[in-house]
């Protein structure tokens, strides 16, 4: 029974050594480069939730464009034995305008667009270096406007300048 209980003990003590350190940075900006290309600032709103805010353009040659606004609620969990690797969830949303060149190809299509994603990736910030990595696949389900429906090849690399 002494063993379980030392081992109990060290259990739950190892579990809140590895809460507290879960998160390794308080604010990060950057960019996220995927689809769309964009500005991202990121803050921790406590140990284990993040909030993000996302700004991005993309355009084609065919002539359309868009720019997307977005919001994300992401929580972190800590990879054992990898000091600042983190995997994370979430979900947020996002406001797409849209912009053609050719109306007549798309004149039946609304030039906004709302967007509902899913959140799945790695955060890492590199030790004794200023700089966070992530990687995420952001699934997104569009409503009105030109791409209505869902999408699953979203997502980025995201490289940031962390701030104390």
């Amino acid at each position: 029974m002494k063993k379980l209980i030392i081992a109990l003990c060290v259990t739950v003590a190892t579990f809140f050594a590895t809460e507290v350190a879960a998160q390794t940075y308080n604010s990060a900006i950057g960019l996220r480069l995927g689809y769309p290309t964009s500005l991202s600032y990121k803050t921790f709103l406590s140990e284990k939730a993040a909030f993000e805010g996302i700004l991005g353009f993309r355009s084609n040659s065919i002539g359309w464009r868009w720019i997307a606004v977005g919001a994300a609620y992401q929580v972190h969990n800590p990879i054992n034995g990898v000091p600042g690797l983190q995997w994370y969830y979430g979900g947020g949303a996002s406001l797409y305008l849209w912009s053609f060149d050719d109306d007549v190809f798309f004149e039946d299509e609304s030039n906004v667009s709302f967007g509902i994603q899913g959140y799945l990736g790695l955060d890492f910030k590199i030790p004794n270096a200023p700089i966070n990595l992530s990687l995420d696949w952001v699934p997104t389900f569009f409503i009105g406007g030109y791409g209505s429906g869902f999408g699953a090849d979203y997502g980025s690399l995201s490289v940031r300048y962390t701030l104390k």
